[in-house]
């Protein structure tokens, strides 16, 4: 598989995330549930904003356009996620905030990947 391919499958991906993710939130009242008790301000419009980028800018990614404008905001809302939710479990170490987070920063790996791959 050379470069191209799998720039395109991690495109694929990431995109496959991001999209289940926004719709998971609309669709799901448990997840949902859970995002709006995070303790954020304006937790229902801030859930919402998070949707809409989430599917917003994995179509964008999907269809390979403005994909560094696409990237930033998911790079953002991964940080956010990260600090918010698994930040906190570092008190139970340094192993079961890796565990915790495992995912999460693989998602920011590949999502740093696009950005540095693709074009100004």
């Amino acid at each position: 598989m050379n470069s191209s391919h799998s720039l395109k499958l991690i495109r694929y991906l990431v995109a496959y995330v991001f999209i289940i993710s926004g719709l998971m939130k609309l669709l799901d009242n448990e997840l949902s549930n859970y995002f709006i008790n995070l303790g954020l301000p304006f937790p229902i419009y801030t859930m919402y904003i998070i949707v809409i980028l989430e599917i917003s800018c994995g179509i964008f990614i999907l269809l390979n356009k403005k994909m560094r404008h696409a990237v930033i905001p998911l790079i953002i809302i991964m940080i956010g996620a990260i600090l918010i939710t698994k930040v906190p479990s570092l008190h139970l170490g340094l192993l079961q905030f890796a565990f915790n987070a495992r995912l999460d920063i693989v998602m920011l790996v590949l999502l740093f990947i696009l950005y540095s791959r693709s074009r100004i």
